[in-house]
């Protein structure tokens, strides 16, 4: 692959020229950090699926010198995208592309804790799957055309068999085609895992919005608890490489036992 673009000034950074002087003002300077190329640049290759989730990528010392950079400038890049959790370090063994196959990986984007005890894989079940048209706000959401194909997931999921999680998800059905109840129902591993092994698509970052709701007659009766009860709704919105958004998730959490729990850095 062609090094970085641009030249480095000595302060590690490249200037671009702002366009022309309006009004006789000066141009002003746009600096780019060197690592920060070096950063977009293994990106790119992670979005073109040079190297795989769960791979091991080249060495801090041949990626400066594919790039022709300092190896100091390949380490800082790569921080960022460990701290991002595009790829893990793994001490004596390298730097891999991150998985979402990965144990710690399910917890990352399920914030929902047991009061007492150790975090444990909840147990699902599928009630509906099926593609359907995406309603004007799923569209919006997804940057879909309204009408658009999706595909609707809603599941049950329990801890240690009592229904704490009702979700619904829209997933834009040309990146998901072929996604059936009974693959996902034969899939043993996290959703997010299925999604990146045979979809080609890897969930990095969501946004998400929490407020309380009362339980509805039917979500009530799915998580078997009063109709009114307090829930937690959590409407999350995740995106891949480019920022580009590929599901739509609304969760309904029971917290009678359980919390909703993130790490602010």
């Amino acid at each position: 692959m062609n090094q970085a673009s641009s030249n480095p000034n000595s302060n590690g950074a490249t200037t671009t020229g702002a366009g022309s002087a309006v009004g006789g003002a000066a141009p002003s300077p746009t600096f780019s950090p060197l690592y920060q190329q070096i950063k977009a640049l293994i990106t790119q290759s992670l979005q073109s699926g040079e190297w795989k989730p769960g791979e091991l990528i080249p060495s801090e010392v041949e990626l400066a010198g594919r790039y022709k950079v300092s190896q100091g400038t390949v380490r800082k890049a790569i921080d960022e995208l460990a701290a991002e959790h595009l790829v893990v370090r793994r001490q004596g063994k390298g730097t891999f592309v991150a998985t979402h196959n990965e144990a710690r990986a399910h917890f990352r984007f399920l914030k929902l804790m047991p009061d007492e005890g150790v975090p444990q894989h909840f147990e699902h079940e599928y009630l509906e799957v099926k593609r359907i048209r995406a309603p004007a706000e799923v569209a919006r959401l997804l940057d879909l055309k309204s009408g658009d194909a999706v595909v609707y997931i809603k599941r049950l999921m329990s801890d240690s068999g009592a229904p704490t999680i009702l979700e619904e998800l829209w997933l834009p059905g040309v990146l998901f085609k072929g996604l059936t109840g009974e693959r996902l129902a034969e899939y043993k591993g996290p959703m997010y895992g299925l999604f990146e092994s045979e979809f080609g698509t890897r969930m990095i970052r969501a946004t998400e919005k929490i407020r309380a709701v009362a339980a509805d007659a039917p979500t009530a009766l799915a998580l078997k608890v009063a109709e009114g009860t307090p829930l937690l709704c959590a409407d999350r919105v995740s995106f891949t490489y480019g920022d580009k958004a590929v599901e739509l998730r609304r969760g309904l959490y029971l917290t009678a036992k359980h919390h909703y729990q993130n790490e602010l850095s």
